[in-house]
């Protein structure tokens, strides 16, 4: 299974930097996100997630840096939580960590949101 990165270069910076390690499990969702076509961005991170889950079987530490997404990035943000979740009862290990300037306190009343709605333990680390 290949590794999975994304905006490296941060040319765009309405698209967040991706990096998906096959190998050891850590994924990294960084920067901001409210590009024009939310699923044709989001649609890849869902098939490695799914390839992931069902060949690779291993641990999986998300890793969640984003300082900003639009209401269209959300619903496809829940829907990489809601996969990490049926990992998880599935008897998959998941460990999520948010990164979040703890000034923040929109994203941090989103980020509640998005671990009632999903089922998913996130712990919030402020920076």
């Amino acid at each position: 299974m290949q590794n999975l990165s994304i905006n490296q270069l941060h040319t765009d910076v309405s698209i967040p930097r991706v990096e998906f390690n096959a190998e050891t499990g850590h994924c990294l969702l960084a920067g901001e996100a409210y590009m024009e076509q939310p699923y044709v961005f989001y649609k890849p991170l869902y098939e490695w997630l799914n390839t992931y889950i069902r060949e690779v079987r291993k641990s999986i530490f998300f890793e969640v840096r984003l300082t900003y997404f639009n209401t269209s990035s959300s619903k496809f943000v829940l829907d990489i939580l809601r996969i990490l979740k049926r990992y998880e009862i599935e008897g998959g290990q998941v460990e999520l960590q948010w990164y979040l300037r703890s000034i923040d306190e929109d994203m941090r009343e989103e980020i509640e949101d998005f671990a009632l709605t999903s089922g998913l333990d996130i712990h919030v680390i402020d920076i």
